[in-house]
């Protein structure tokens, strides 16, 4: 075990040393905090190199406990349109539609690739979509994801995760920086449910204007 990655465990509540144990709690909590799954992914990336741990357990591992967060995420945006004002509701109507339509390949993509995936769970909870449809196409990607993680890290060792742990003495400036990013997608979030979605959509998608497409 290289001292870089030695300088890495120290950086995080679980380690390496934790065994699966570490790996999915860290995930889990790391998913379930929006838009903050970067431990998780260093984490994985870290465990995947060598032959300490079986890869295939590493990805399901790590995308089951991250699909579960974001089915918690989902369903308190699922249930959380009550405490939205009517008026509100109104103006993000067409945008629910818009999700709605495509919501499982939205899903997957986000679930696939490592963008902030919250900014598409939250309007698809707020907008009723199947939550079996949902599970299956986050699942799927957090497979797509986690593999891909997994098997990159496993072959290209070290040389793949170097650059984001090189130099790296206190870890509070990395926390920090997790939390201002974490504020700023939900600060984001809230301006989505706050834009005048008839207006914009009316332009670009004028079939979100119907309410015959609510079903």
């Amino acid at each position: 075990m290289t001292d870089l990655f030695v300088d890495f465990i120290d950086l995080l509540p679980f380690s390496s040393e934790s065994g699966y144990l570490g790996l999915a709690l860290i995930n889990f909590f790391g998913s379930l905090i929006p838009f903050v799954p970067l431990p998780g992914f260093l984490l994985l990336a870290t465990m995947s190199v060598g032959d300490q741990y079986d890869l295939h357990i590493l990805a399901l591992l790590s995308a089951v406990t991250a699909t579960i967060a974001k089915q918690i995420i989902f369903y308190i945006s699922y249930g959380g349109r009550r405490i939205i004002n009517e008026k509100t509701r109104k103006k993000i109507r067409p945008f629910e539609r818009l999700v709605t339509r495509y919501g499982a390949a939205a899903a997957f993509i986000a679930a696939a690739t490592p963008i902030p995936d919250d900014l598409v769970y939250v309007p698809l909870g707020l907008a009723k979509y199947n939550p079996k449809r949902f599970f299956i196409a986050t699942l799927t990607g957090k497979i797509v994801l986690s593999y891909t993680i997994v098997l990159t890290s496993h072959y290209l060792g070290m040389s793949l995760i170097q650059p984001f742990l090189e130099n790296i003495d206190d870890p509070t400036p990395i926390y920090i920086g997790i939390v201002i990013f974490g504020v700023m997608m939900i600060i984001t979030i809230v301006l989505l449910l706050r834009l005048d979605w008839q207006k914009i959509l009316g332009k670009f998608a004028p079939w979100t204007l119907d309410e015959n497409n609510d079903k």
